[in-house]
């Protein structure tokens, strides 16, 4: 069994705690990806996390990642999230918010930046279909095959069995959504302390 205070960072890339909500918190990183060059613990898919062992980590961490899956494959990633949480868990999600770049579709502006990220400017185009830079290099799993608002992330989550599901859309740059989906029922308090620990600002 893993430590009870230990994340799973999934589809981490380069990035590590310091880059994390869970940075300056004493917890336990594990860092999960498919491209072995990112140096992760486990080499894998968040669809078929088995080298995790059931119920071992206390938080899963999902950011901008979700987005590369096929709409089919979404339940079965939110059923490994719940499956290697432990009673007491949570996962913590963020993806683009489609509602916000669509809008930026309808006035025209589908290559314009919709904002700077730290590997430059990033537009409505890359949003929707994935990061031209990283698919110009063959990097195809970077691609991008779904999209979710608040509505869709929520019902999903909860389809996946997660009992509390506290989420937001941030409505600037680099419009986001955030999402906290307890294991269990979490009482009102301190699901709203989580958010206010773990949600940006």
């Amino acid at each position: 069994m893993l430590f009870k205070q230990t994340f799973l960072h999934i589809g981490c890339g380069h990035s590590r705690k310091d880059n994390t909500p869970f940075a300056d918190l004493g917890w336990n990183e594990l860092r999960l990806d498919i491209d072995k060059n990112k140096q992760p613990d486990f080499l894998g898919s968040m669809t078929n996390m088995k080298m995790i062992p059931n119920g071992s980590v206390h938080a899963v961490y999902s950011s901008h990642n979700i987005e590369h899956l096929y709409p089919h494959e979404i339940p079965k990633a939110f059923s490994e999230f719940k499956r290697v949480l432990n009673p007491q868990g949570f996962a913590l999600i963020t993806c683009p918010d489609i509602k916000q770049i669509c809008r930026m579709v309808l006035e025209d502006k589908l290559y314009e930046p919709a904002y700077l990220s730290v590997s430059g400017p990033i537009t409505p185009f890359e949003i929707l279909y994935g990061q031209l830079s990283a698919l110009k290099q063959g990097n195809l799993h970077m691609a991008h095959h779904c999209g979710f608002t608040e509505k869709t992330l929520a019902q999903e989550l909860s389809s996946a069995g997660f009992a509390d599901i506290a989420i937001t859309a941030r409505q600037k740059p680099p419009f986001d959504i955030w999402a906290l989906a307890t294991y269990r029922n979490t009482p009102r308090d301190q699901l709203i302390e989580l958010t206010e620990r773990f949600f940006p600002e």
